[in-house]
């Protein structure tokens, strides 16, 4: 659920990659996920 969310609105711009870090570490959405979002290796 979050994870189509956070992909729209960081398509939309409405989030830096950063931003979406916050998400896998909150355990919103998975470091995978994460790639498939940004594009790039998640790095804690």
């Amino acid at each position: 659920m979050w994870y189509e969310w956070i992909k729209d609105w960081y398509s939309k711009g409405f989030y830096t990659k950063e931003e979406v870090k916050v998400f896998v570490k909150a355990g919103w959405i998975t470091a995978e996920e994460y790639k498939d979002i940004t594009g790039d290796d998640y790095v804690a």
